[in-house]
Formats: structure tokens, C-alpha cells, sequence
């Protein structure tokens, strides 16, 4: 029987991308759990809503990629909190589509420039031609679903 083959994290893409991804999310988090008691995920539904207001709540699961239990039960928490409002679609009545409140607007436009500022800092690393090609692989690489 043959050894298992060794799985080099350190070279393993998608483990390096996991990585880099929780560490920025939690340094991005800083900004608003404990001011806001928001979690990651209820943040990130509100900044996809404060770009895309009238998205339903799998909209949302979809553009984040995030699992939908976890977006119904951050959507739910948003809207008990009074951070977001779900109405009921114009052109289809069966399809409810999500906005932020005043009091979801308000927090979003206080969290929004510091999240970008912390996104700043991390890219500042890189000149502007890194940066366009890590753009670039990035799409490259993103599966368009």
C-alpha cells in the first residue's frame, strides 16, 4: 500500500486564500463587533444591502457566497434589531427584498470608510502594477457561477 500523498498548505492555494481571508476579516472586524455587536456575517450582509439595496436574502447568500442559513439567521437578527427592513418585491409578490433602515444606513456609513481604510493599508504593500495583476488573477480565478 502507498503513502498518502502530503498536502503542502503552505503552497495549497485555496488553504493560503482561507488563510489570508479570516485574518483580514478579523482585523476588518474589529471595526464594528464590539461597537456595533454586529458578527462578520451580519456585517457583510449589510455591506452587500448598503451597495445593493432590493436584494432578497438569496441574492445576498449568492453575491457573498455565503451559506443561506447563515444570511436568514443574520438577515432575522438584522431585522429584529431595526437595521433592516424586508419588504415584499414590486414586480413579484412571493419574493420579499431587503433594505437598511435609517438605523442600518447610519451604522453602515460609519463602519463603510473604516473597512476600506483597513483595505487601503493591506493593499498598500503592493505598488499599482501588483496590484492591478493581483486583480487581474483574482478574477482570473473566481468562478462566475
Amino acid at each position: 500500500m502507498s503513502e498518502p500523498a502530503l498536502l503542502d498548505l503552505d503552497r495549497f492555494l485555496p488553504y493560503r486564500l482561507s488563510r489570508l481571508s479570516n485574518r483580514i476579516s478579523q482585523q476588518i472586524a474589529s471595526t464594528y463587533v464590539d461597537r456595533f455587536d454586529l458578527s462578520v456575517t451580519e456585517w457583510r450582509v449589510m455591506a452587500v444591502l448598503g451597495r445593493y439595496p432590493g436584494l432578497s436574502a438569496n441574492e445576498v447568500a449568492e453575491r457573498t457566497a455565503m451559506d443561506k442559513v447563515a444570511v436568514s439567521r443574520a438577515v432575522a437578527r438584522l431585522v429584529q434589531q431595526g437595521r433592516l427592513r424586508r419588504d415584499v418585491a414590486e414586480d413579484d409578490r412571493r419574493r420579499s427584498v431587503l433594505q437598511l433602515t435609517a438605523a442600518g444606513r447610519k451604522i453602515y456609513a460609519q463602519v463603510a470608510p473604516e473597512v476600506l481604510a483597513t483595505g487601503s493599508r493591506l493593499l498598500g504593500a503592493l505598488d499599482r502594477d501588483e496590484l492591478a495583476l493581483l486583480m487581474a488573477l483574482l478574477e482570473k480565478l473566481e468562478p462566475t457561477g
